[in-house]
C-alpha cells in the first residue's frame, strides 16, 4: 500500500511544479507536457509486463528492483540540468514505478475470494492510495515555495532507501511456476503507439493537426495499433494482453471507464494547475491548499465507496460517480479568469465526490470480472486496470495541453480550459451511461476465460 502511495504521489505531485519548472528550465507547455508524460507512458507502456514479470520472477525481486530504479530515477529528476534530462529522468521514474505497482491488486484478489470482501479491501485500498491525491499538491506547493522545485524529486530518495530496507525484510517471496513467457513485441509495439499517439497530441498543439511530424506520428500509431492487434491474437493466451479478456464485456467496460476517470482527471488537472498559478497568480502552496476539496473526498469516500459497492454491486456506484463528477466539471467550465474560490469550490467537491465514488467501483468491477483467472495470471489481471488508467491518463494530458495551449496567451488559454473541462464532463457522462447498460447489478465471481 505504501508503494502504491509513492507512486501515486509523484503523480500529482509535478503539476503544482510545472509553472516553476517552465520558468527555471525554459520550456513551454509542450515541454511540460512532456515531464508529466515522460513518467506516465513509462508507467502505462511497462505495467503489463511488469505485472507478468513478477508472476515469473517472483515479486520481491520486482519490487526491489522497481524500488531502486524509482530511487535513481527520482535523483536523476532532481539533478536535471535541462529540460530534456528531466523528462529522460521522469521515464526513468515511471520504469521504475511501472515494476511497483502491479501486485497490490493481485495480493487483494488472492487474499479476498469472496467479491463483497474484496469490493470493501479495494476501497480501503483506493482510500490508502488516494491519499497521495491531496497530498501531492499540498506537499508539492510547500516543497516548491520553500525548497524550489527540485525537491519535489530528491524528496524521494531517502523515502525510497528506508522503503528498499523495510521490502527486503518485510515483502515475501512469491512466483508462479506455470507464469507465461514476457511478451516482448507486445510490450514494444503497446510501447510505440503510446508514444506515437502521445507524440502526435502534444506537437499538434504546437504546430497544427496537419504538420507532417503530426502525420507521420498519427500513421506509425495507427501501425503500431494493428501490428499490436495481429500479433496478440497470434499469442493467445501467452499475449501480453489476452484476447478472452478483452472478451469480457464488464471487464472491458470497467477498464474503459477507469481510462476514462484518469484521462479526464488528469487532463483536466494539468490545465487548472497552470489556471491556479500562471492565470490566477497564486503560489505553488496556495494552489495545492485550493485542491484540498478536490482530492479529500477520494480519500475519505473510498472505503465508503467500497462499501456501497459490495452491497449493490459496481455499476450503480460507478455510474453516480461518473455524473456527479460530470456536474463538477461543467461548473468549472463556466469559471471565469477572475473567479473567486467561491465559484470554484463547489465545482471541486462535486468532481471530488464523484471520484471518490468512481474509483472502487471501477477496480472492484475490473477485477471481479477476472475473478476466474488462474491464479499465474493474477499479475496480468491487477495490472491491466493500473494501465488503463496510466493510459488515460498519458492521452488526457496530451490532449488537454494541446486545447488550452500557452497560459501566455490568457484568452485562447482560458477559452481551452473551458473546453476541456466541458469535454470531461461530457466523457463522464457518456461512459455512465455505459456503465449502466453493460456492467452487472451485483459483483458475481467471474467465469472462466478458458
Amino acid at each position: 500500500m505504501r508503494r502504491d502511495f509513492l507512486v501515486l504521489l509523484d503523480v500529482t505531485i509535478v503539476n503544482v511544479a510545472l509553472p516553476a519548472i517552465g520558468a527555471r528550465l525554459g520550456t513551454d507547455t509542450g515541454g511540460l507536457q512532456w515531464v508529466v508524460d515522460g513518467y506516465a507512458l513509462a508507467l502505462a507502456a511497462l505495467m503489463l509486463s511488469s505485472g507478468t514479470a513478477g508472476d515469473r520472477h517472483g515479486h520481491r525481486a520486482v519490487v526491489l528492483t522497481g524500488l531502486a530504479v524509482f530511487g535513481a530515477g527520482s535523483l536523476a529528476c532532481g539533478l536535471a540540468p535541462t529540460a530534456p534530462a528531466l523528462v529522460a529522468a521522469r521515464g526513468v521514474q515511471g520504469v521504475g514505478a511501472a515494476l511497483l505497482l502491479p501486485g497490490t491488486l493481485a495480493v487483494i484478489g488472492r487474499a479476498f475470494p469472496d467479491p463483497a470482501a474484496r469490493a470493501r479491501a479495494i476501497g480501503v485500498w483506493a482510500g490508502i492510495g488516494s491519499l497521495a491525491l491531496p497530498a501531492g499538491p499540498l506537499l508539492g506547493g510547500a516543497l516548491v515555495d520553500g525548497l524550489g522545485w527540485r525537491a519535489i524529486f530528491l524528496v524521494n530518495v531517502p523515502i525510497v532507501l528506508v522503503a528498499l530496507v523495510g521490502a527486503a525484510v518485510v515483502v515475501p517471496e512469491s512466483h508462479e511456476e506455470s507464469a507465461r513467457r514476457l511478451d516482448v513485441s507486445g510490450m514494444l509495439l503497446g510501447a510505440l503507439l503510446l508514444l506515437a499517439a502521445t507524440y502526435a497530441f502534444i506537437q499538434g498543439g504546437r504546430s497544427g493537426a496537419g504538420a507532417p511530424q503530426v502525420v507521420a506520428a498519427g500513421v506509425v500509431a495507427l501501425a503500431a495499433l494493428a501490428a499490436l492487434a495481429v500479433v496478440e491474437a497470434r499469442r493467445g493466451e501467452d499475449a501480453m494482453l489476452p484476447p478472452a479478456l478483452l472478451r469480457r464485456p464488464a471487464f472491458a467496460v470497467a477498464n474503459t471507464a477507469a481510462g476514462v476517470m484518469n484521462l479526464c482527471t488528469l487532463g483536466t488537472l494539468f490545465v487548472l494547475m497552470l489556471f491556479l498559478q500562471s492565470v490566477q497568480g497564486r503560489s505553488a502552496l496556495l494552489a495545492g491548499l485550493a485542491l484540498l476539496p478536490l482530492f479529500t473526498p477520494l480519500a475519505v469516500l473510498g472505503p465508503f465507496g467500497g462499501r456501497i459497492t459490495s452491497r449493490v454491486g459496481a455499476r450503480l456506484p460507478a455510474a453516480a460517480g461518473l455524473l456527479v463528477a460530470a456536474v463538477g466539471l461543467a461548473l468549472l467550465a463556466r469559471a471565469p479568469a477572475g473567479a473567486d474560490y467561491g465559484v470554484l469550490l463547489p465545482a471541486f467537491l462535486l468532481w471530488g465526490t464523484g471520484l471518490g465514488l468512481l474509483t472502487p467501483a471501477v477496480v472492484a468491477a475490473a477485477v471481479a470480472a477476472v475473478a476466474a483467472v488462474p491464479t499465474a495470471r493474477s499479475g496480468l489481471a491487477s495490472a491491466v486496470n493500473n494501465t488503463a488508467r496510466q493510459t488515460g491518463g498519458a492521452i488526457g494530458i496530451a490532449v488537454a495541453g494541446a486545447v488550452a495551449g500557452s497560459p501566455g496567451d490568457r484568452d485562447r488559454f482560458l477559452h481551452g480550459f473551458h473546453a476541456v473541462a466541458l469535454g470531461s464532463a461530457a466523457l463522464y457522462t457518456a461512459a455512465a451511461l455505459l456503465v449502466l447498460a453493460v456492467l452487472p447489478g451485483a459483483l458475481l465471481p467471474g467465469k472462466s476465460s478458458g
